[in-house]
């Protein structure tokens, strides 16, 4: 049975899947999340337990007890939300290099995914939703009648992904971004559990040379026919 109210946006990272799914989402009256920041929380999580990044089991039994919270945003410093880790905000802190370096790797375990998808899917259920990730048209929500599949090219995404970081007040390096986005590539596309592909059904979107506005609006015009 389709989720005719729901709508799956999947993609690589810096792929424009964040502000487009919100954008869209505000215009169609849904709620917006963005599954990527509860993988950068548990990873946060990890590493300021001073949990081994590679130690599976530990990092699994921390990423089942952790609460994940995620708002609209209370401040005007770039964010796109406010992410909550038991509590504290920690929106910036989940962008951090050691999250950044960590999280692919914390994501392919079997645990911390099933403990993920299974709140995402309980959230996305309820209908209304617009939902971002890397599995969310192919393992979260199959059932979703509307799928997207963002794609730019790696150096695209790295000028976004510095611009970004810059405008949080953070020193960047753009050569280290990409290099550390096909890394990322690498790892989401090659794991075993949940790789990063687009569904069958997804509609592929090239954001590459297109404003925010322009690809919503594309996704409009195929949610409107549907």
């Amino acid at each position: 049975m389709k989720l005719n109210n729901a709508i799956t946006i999947d993609g690589p990272v810096a792929s424009g899947k964040t502000t487009v799914g919100k954008e869209l989402a505000e215009k169609l009256g849904f709620q917006f999340l963005d599954t990527g920041v509860m993988y950068r929380a548990v990873t946060l999580a990890v590493l300021e337990a001073g949990i081994d990044p590679g130690d599976e089991d530990t990092v699994s039994e921390k990423a089942e007890k952790i609460c994940i919270d995620i708002y609209p945003p209370s401040k005007n410093d770039g964010r796109q939300y406010d992410v909550f880790l038991d509590g504290v905000d920690a929106t910036w802190s989940i962008r951090e290099d050691r999250v950044r370096d960590n999280v692919s790797l914390v994501s392919t375990y079997h645990r911390v995914r099933q403990a993920m998808t299974a709140k995402q899917r309980a959230i996305g259920l309820r209908g209304n939703i617009v939902m971002v990730g890397r599995d969310i048209g192919t393992v979260v929500l199959p059932d979703a009648a509307y799928k997207f599949f963002l794609i730019a090219s790696v150096e695209e995404r790295a000028k976004r992904r510095f611009l970004e970081t810059r405008q949080s007040g953070k020193k960047t390096d753009l050569a280290e971004i990409q290099r550390s986005l096909e890394e990322r590539d690498k790892i989401d596309s090659s794991r075993k559990l949940a790789p990063l592909k687009a569904a069958q059904d997804a509609i592929m979107i090239d954001t590459n040379d297109k404003s925010i506005s322009q690809v919503v609006e594309e996704i409009l015009s195929h949610v409107k026919e549907g």
